[in-house]
């Protein structure tokens, strides 16, 4: 039986059908010839790859160790992710459209990071808008022994958000650009193509919560992975990194301000513990004054007896001062002097 073989490099067209090798079967009387028909199947994808989203994650200059490490795990579990080097901080954020249409990318995740404790998050659709900046709070990442779970590299996930984000018109806005952001496209050439875990998106406290959990094939149950992190929304701009504001957080408060206000409170602590202080030494300070007087204390005091007044109407005598007394200190003074 001759072996059919297939030429490397040989694609196989979206609406062609599969290629057909044929096999020619010898029998040992060589009269009789027959072609057996052999399908050679198709790749997975089949060339269906049409949703070729493409996310950029990269940040700023000043970021710490916990924020490169959540960077690089949102990398690991987005298989159509791209990295690029930090960016300088004096830079504008409109430069990082350019960056983007240089890396072929429509969709940017952007930790830009303030006085070396603050870290925001641009999620942008760029060139175009629209663009969310958060506030991220509570990183925790893979790294982390907590995190038990445990997930196949570049599998599909599943999104599962919170009802209330089709309540308001903001969070269904944010809803879509999660969607678009974090979601694998179907058939993509690094990705699996099975699911085997979630990313969930809940709102409690006017805040973001991201989870990522691993689906156990067993018993069907949930299993923390990691990373995990809150987002606080501040604002969302019509354009890319930019633009008209859509829409502003209310009850945001800005890290800076907060500082302050616990900054103040521990003042105004210390200042009320030394006004304390300050009214025990005065109490301290006073004499207590007698809350009862006693009518019989004064029986045993006798009067002390009066002394007669002596009024002298003479002037006294003047004070002789004797001249042998003069000259006598005047020699002890000479003796003591040496001369």
């Amino acid at each position: 039986m001759a072996a059919f073989k297939r030429k490397r490099g040989e694609l196989l067209s979206v609406n062609k059908k599969a290629k057909k090798g044929k096999i020619v079967v010898d029998q040992d009387n060589g009269e009789q010839e027959r072609n057996d028909e052999v399908i050679v199947p198709a790749p997975v994808s089949m060339g269906k790859w049409t949703n070729k989203e493409r996310v950029l994650i990269f940040s700023s200059r000043g970021i710490n160790f916990r924020t490169r490490h959540l960077m690089q795990d949102l990398r690991t579990l987005m298989p159509h992710s791209k990295s690029d080097t930090k960016m300088d901080r004096k830079d504008k954020l409109l430069v990082i459209n350019e960056v983007c249409e240089i890396k072929n990318c429509n969709k940017c995740i952007f930790f830009e990071a303030k006085k070396k404790q603050d870290l925001y998050m641009w999620i942008s659709n760029s060139p175009h808008g629209p663009s969310a900046k958060f506030l991220v709070q509570n990183i925790h990442t893979l790294a982390e022994l907590k995190m038990t779970g445990n997930c196949l590299r570049g599998s599909r996930p599943l999104l599962s958000f919170d009802p209330k984000f089709d309540k308001e018109p903001h969070y269904a806005l944010l809803k879509e650009l999660f969607i678009q952001t974090f979601s694998t496209p179907r058939y993509h050439p690094k990705s699996q193509p099975f699911v085997d875990h979630v990313f969930t998106f809940t709102i409690a406290d006017d805040r973001i919560w991201f989870r990522n959990y691993q689906i156990v094939e067993e018993d069907a149950s949930l299993v923390e992975i990691g990373p995990r992190f809150v987002l606080n929304l501040i604002k969302v701009f019509q354009g890319s990194f930019g633009g008209p504001t859509l829409y502003e957080n209310p009850g945001f408060q800005s890290p800076n301000m907060h500082r302050r206000e616990l900054r103040l409170a521990a003042a105004a602590k210390i200042r009320e513990k030394q006004m304390v202080k300050e009214m025990q030494k005065l109490k301290r300070a006073e004499q207590k004054e007698p809350t009862c007087n006693d009518v019989t204390a004064d029986v045993f005091l006798t009067p002390a007896e009066e002394k007669p007044l002596n009024i002298q109407t003479e002037a006294p005598e003047p004070k002789v001062m004797k001249k042998n007394k003069h000259k006598a200190f005047k020699r002890q003074r000479m003796q003591k002097s040496g001369r």
